[in-house]
C-alpha cells in the first residue's frame, strides 16, 4: 500500500501568559535548589553494562538534590505519590517550558545512552545543511558502522536529500544515515568533537561522546539530566520537532533499470520506532506525545526521552535502563511518569532545574537559535509541525509545533531573568473518519 502523503495539521495554543511569566528574584539570587558551584564527575568507562548502584559524588548541575542518589521529590498537598512500578536505574520528569524538575531518580548517573545520543547529534548537525541538499553516498561514508547497528537501508552510489537522511535518523534510528551526515560534516571525528563542544555549551557535563550514533563504545555516557537538556534544546528547532514527531514516511530505495534501459527508483515505508508515538501490540500511542527519541543496545539497555502535552502543560521525561525485563517496558514506565507529572504539576515543589546554555546570559534575540544567533530554522511565529503518515492504533498522537525563538528578559543587561524555553504551540493529528 503506498504511503499517504497527506499531513494533518492542527494547532493547539498554550496560554501565552505562561511564556511571559518571569521572576526577577530567581535571577538576582541563586535558586534554593541551585548549587553555587555545580560539579561534574569525570567520564565513566562502562564496558559490560552499568553498575548496580550510582556512584557517590554525582554532578550537581541544576541543583544539589539532583546530585543525590535515589528518588528526589517534594510532594505538596494533594500531590499523588510516585508510581511504584518504575524500575529504571535513572529517570527525570521536568517541565519543558519553565525547566523545573518535578521529580528525579539518580538524575546525574552517567550511563550508556544508546541512540538517545542521536538527539545531541541532531541538535548539533541539523542546522548545518538545508534539507533540500542532495548527497551521493560513497563507500567511505558507510565505513565504521558498528556490527548489529540499526539501519535505514542507505545504498552506496545512491543520492539522498538531507531531508531523507534525517528521516532515517529519527524514524529508524539509522546509524548508516548518521554516518552519511557525519561524512558531510567532514567526518566522524569532527562530528564527535562538534557534539562534545555543543554538550558542554548546553551544560550537559555528564555527557562524553565517542560515537555520533550512540553505538556502544567504551567511555560513551550521558545521564537522564543531560538527555533532557539536550532534548529541550533540540525542540527549539522547527525541523527537529518535525522529524521527531513523524510517525511514518516514504524513504528512497534502490535505482533499478528495466529491459528497455529506463531507470526508476522505488521507495518503501519507514515507521518511527518510538512506541509511544507509533504504538505497538502491547502499547497504545500516548495521548499528547510529540517525540523525542528512543534507544536500545546490549550495554545501555532500553533508553528513552519523550515530550508530551496535556491541558496546556508540556513535560519532558527521560527513562534509562529499566531493570524489569519486559517488552516495551521503557515506554510503559515513561507513560506512568508522564501520567504522574501531569497530575502532580502545581502540587509539588521543584527539586532542581534544567539549566540554560552557557551563553544564554548573553542577549538573545527573538527568532534566535539555542546559541542566540538568528536562523531560518527558528521563528517567533507558531509553526505547525509535520507528522507524516496514517492514523495509529489509538487514533491520537501529538506532533510538536513550536516557535523556536527564545524568550529572554535581561535586567540591567547583566542578569538573565528566569529564562523560559517556550513550547507554545502543538499540532494534534486526529483519527481519520
Amino acid at each position: 500500500m503506498p504511503v499517504s502523503k497527506r499531513t494533518a495539521r492542527y494547532r493547539l495554543p498554550v496560554a501565552s501568559a505562561a511564556l511571559l511569566s518571569f521572576s526577577l528574584s530567581l535571577s538576582l539570587a541563586a535558586p534554593a535548589f541551585a548549587d553555587a558551584t555545580p560539579k561534574a564527575t569525570p567520564p565513566a568507562s562502562p564496558s559490560t553494562g552499568p553498575a548496580d548502584a550510582p556512584p557517590a559524588g554525582m554532578s550537581t548541575v541544576g541543583g544539589a538534590r539532583l546530585g543525590q542518589a535515589g528518588t528526589q521529590v517534594n510532594l505538596g498537598s494533594g500531590a499523588p505519590v510516585l508510581p511504584k512500578d518504575v524500575t529504571a536505574r535513572s529517570w527525570i520528569v521536568a517541565d519543558a517550558e519553565s525547566g523545573a524538575v518535578l521529580a528525579s531518580h539518580n538524575a546525574h548517573w552517567r550511563l550508556p545512552p544508546a541512540s538517545t545520543l542521536k538527539m545531541l547529534f541532531a541538535d548539533t548537525v541539523l542546522p548545518k545543511f538545508p534539507k533540500t541538499r542532495k548527497h551521493r553516498v560513497e563507500a567511505s561514508d558507510l565505513t565504521g558502522i558498528g556490527s548489529g547497528s540499526s539501519l535505514v537501508g542507505i545504498k552506496q552510489g545512491e543520492t539522498y536529500s538531507v531531508h531523507d537522511l534525517w528521516l532515517g535518523v529519527f524514524l529508524r534510528s539509522g546509524n548508516d544515515a548518521v554516518h552519511v551526515l557525519s561524512a558531510m560534516n567532514d567526518g566522524v571525528e569532527r562530528t564527535v568533537a562538534d557534539m562534545q563542544a555543543h554538550a558542554e555549551e548546553l551544560q550537559a557535563l555528564d555527557t562524553h561522546v565517542v560515537s555520533p550514533d550512540g553505538y556502544d563504545e567504551k567511555g560513551q555516557v550521558s545521564s537522564a539530566y543531560d538527555l533532557t537538556l539536550i532534548a529541550r534544546s533540540g525542540l527549539q528547532k522547527k525541523d527537529f520537532r518535525e522529524y521527531c514527531s513523524t510517525v511514518r514516511a516514504s524513504f528512497p530505495g534502490a535505482t533499478t533499470k528495466n529491459k528497455k534501459g529506463r531507470t526508476s527508483r522505488e521507495s518503501f515505508e519507514i515507521q518511527n520506532t518510538n512506541r509511544l508515538l507509533a504504538g505497538d501490540s502491547d502499547i497504545a500511542p500516548y495521548q499528547g506525545i510529540a517525540g523525542v527519541k528512543n534507544g536500545n543496545t546490549s550495554n545501555a539497555g532500553a533508553t528513552f526521552t519523550g515530550v508530551a502535552e496535556r491541558d496546556g502543560r508540556v513535560l519532558l521525561v527521560t527513562v534509562l535502563n529499566p531493570k524489569k525485563d519486559e517488552h516495551n517496558e521503557v515506554y510503559k514506565e515513561t507513560a506512568r511518569l508522564f501520567d504522574w507529572g501531569f497530575t502532580a504539576a502545581g502540587k509539588v515543589e521543584p527539586v532542581g532545574e534544567l539549566v540554560a546554555p552557557k551563553n544564554a546570559q548573553a542577549t538573545a534575540q527573538p527568532g534566535a537559535n539555542a546559541s542566540g544567533t538568528p536562523e531560518s530554522n527558528a521563528s517567533t511565529k507558531p509553526v505547525a509541525a509535520s507528522s507524516a503518515g496514517r492514523g495509529d492504533a489509538s487514533g491520537m498522537a501529538t506532533a510538536l509545533a513550536v516557535a523556536g525563538g527564545l524568550l529572554v528578559l535581561l535586567a540591567g543587561a547583566v542578569f538573565l531573568v528566569n529564562r523560559r524555553w517556550p513550547v507554545p504551540d502543538l499540532m494534534r493529528r486526529r483519527t481519520r473518519r
